[in-house]
């Protein structure tokens, strides 16, 4: 096995592992036993827990940006695009593995104890705050939409994963839908 398919098992194994039981419960002996490498090995790639929680948030943050990009793209409209995001929560909310946020959860367990879990948790919505905030500005939104959105976004995330129910995505579609005509409207009202 080289280098990067260890390295990319690890974090795999990792992700997997701290989605289904949380990342304070899953010793190295158990991330070991369960990616396939020997304990030299895992420690060869990853000095310390914290560097695999690291390498797993990194993982988290592109599968993250990239599908919901992938899906924005795929709408027609500027308004359209923003609601995308919802469509993409309802998708993600659906799937067996989607426990919340990783974010949300990682920062939950370590945030207190970790500076760089906290950083890169905040880094990561920070990031996700920008990039509503870009496809608002594309809609001739005001600049007060996004963060709306954002924490509607936010808030259906939590509500899914406490409820156990993907229900929470089209709450907050609907939802986004008065807020963003609200804006529009109120936009166009407010230049004629």
């Amino acid at each position: 096995m080289s280098f990067s398919e260890a390295r990319t098992r690890i974090v795999e194994t990792a992700d997997e592992l701290y989605n289904a039981k949380g990342i304070q419960v899953v010793g190295m002996d158990e991330l070991r036993a369960a990616a396939g490498v020997s304990l030299k090995k895992l420690y060869q790639e990853f000095p310390s827990k914290s560097s695999i929680v690291m390498a797993v948030l990194e993982r988290r943050h592109a599968s993250w940006t990239e599908g919901l990009d992938a899906r924005v793209r795929q709408a027609g409209t500027p308004r359209d695009r923003l609601l995308a995001i919802f469509d993409f929560l309802a998708q993600w909310f659906g799937e067996d593995s989607f426990r919340g946020c990783g974010f949300i959860n990682s920062f939950a367990e370590l945030g207190a104890v970790s500076h760089e879990v906290a950083d890169y948790a905040r880094e990561h919505k920070a990031s996700f705050q920008e990039y509503v905030g870009q496809l608002a500005a594309d809609a001739g939104a005001p600049a007060y939409l996004a963060p709306q959105l954002s924490i509607l976004a936010e808030g259906a995330q939590t509500t899914a994963a406490i409820a156990g129910t993907p229900e929470a995505a089209g709450q907050a579609r609907r939802a986004a839908e008065v807020l963003i005509d609200a804006a529009l409207g109120g936009r166009a009202r407010g230049a004629a």
